[in-house]
């Protein structure tokens, strides 16, 4: 049976940005999980991370994630650039069933397995199985609303949950100061 888990949606606006993620892991068409927490603070809450896929995958994909941001801390886009690079050349790391989306007060970054490390324009991005939902409802928010960053989050997660059976309404969300 494969696990399925999540929805993870960022937005960047103004002085701010947000990530949030939902809480429910299924396997199979059971749900396992209601409240697992998919929102990781690294580097002293400097970084956050929102990662989907097969959970220990994910987890396993965050805690390569953290070395590299340890490795360079300045520069997060290098250390997904790295990690990128180290997953496509191991072979263990090749069958890595997950993505991840990394934020700082100054970067967007998804990675995937693919070797992917993408910078969105227009500081949306997501990622599961629900995401083309959440950001579907964060560009419209985005454009036609006077939301904050954090609250365009939870509304497109919630919006998201309604839709995706693998995204449930226990959203959490996080938010970085983008001032300097």
């Amino acid at each position: 049976m494969k696990s399925r888990s999540t929805t993870i949606l960022t937005v960047r606006k103004g002085d701010s940005v947000a990530i949030g993620g939902d809480g429910q892991v299924t396997f199979g068409s059971s749900i396992m999980k209601a409240d697992a927490r998919k929102i990781r603070k690294l580097l002293d809450g400097k970084v956050l991370v929102g990662f989907a896929g097969s959970t220990a995958d994910a987890f396993a994909l965050m805690e390569r994630f953290e070395a590299r941001v340890k490795d360079y801390p300045q520069n997060i886009t290098r250390a997904a650039i790295e990690l990128a690079k180290e997953w496509r050349t191991d072979k263990a790391l090749r069958r890595l069933e997950a993505m991840m989306i990394a934020i700082s007060a100054k970067e967007t970054l998804l990675v995937s397995g693919n070797g992917d490390v993408v910078q969105p324009t227009d500081g949306i991005a997501a990622i599961g199985s629900g995401g083309n939902y959440a950001m579907a409802a964060a560009k419209a928010l985005l454009a036609h609303s006077e939301l904050s960053a954090k609250e365009i989050v939870a509304e497109s997660m919630k919006i998201a949950s309604e839709i995706d059976i693998y995204t449930n309404s226990n959203i959490i969300v996080e938010e970085l100061s983008c001032l300097n």
